[in-house]
């Protein structure tokens, strides 16, 4: 597994040595998937979406992705999931949009809009 970080080219060559000596040492205690990131508290990282029972839920359209565009998401979701940092939930009413954010370096953020 490659282990890759980027630093700031605002720093001084000093800076930079120290930095990476730094990262080298401790390159054990970062999380460099998601896997490395057990014993969180879910009380910590847990989000919850208070709905209101009175309020109907809102039914949007099924969106659709271009294949590769769809085989990014699928393969980040898969991710997040054997991490145990989604679950999976059905609610036959009710979806929430995806919205894909294209990283500088060509990776995908998977984020969901809960507006509605």
């Amino acid at each position: 597994m490659v282990k890759e970080t980027r630093i700031s080219i605002h720093l001084s060559p000093s800076e930079k040595e120290e930095y990476v000596r730094f990262l080298k040492e401790y390159a054990d205690i970062f999380a460099w998937s998601y896997d490395d990131m057990t014993g969180l508290s879910i009380s910590i990282v847990a989000h919850n979406l208070p709905t209101n029972p009175i309020c109907p839920p809102v039914k949007r359209k099924l969106r659709k992705f271009k294949p590769d565009i769809s085989l990014k998401i699928k393969e980040e979701v898969t991710k997040q999931i054997k991490a145990k940092v989604l679950r999976v939930v059905e609610y036959p009413t009710w979806l929430a949009k995806i919205v894909l954010v294209l990283k500088k370096y060509g990776k995908v953020r998977v984020c969901v809009d809960y507006q509605d």
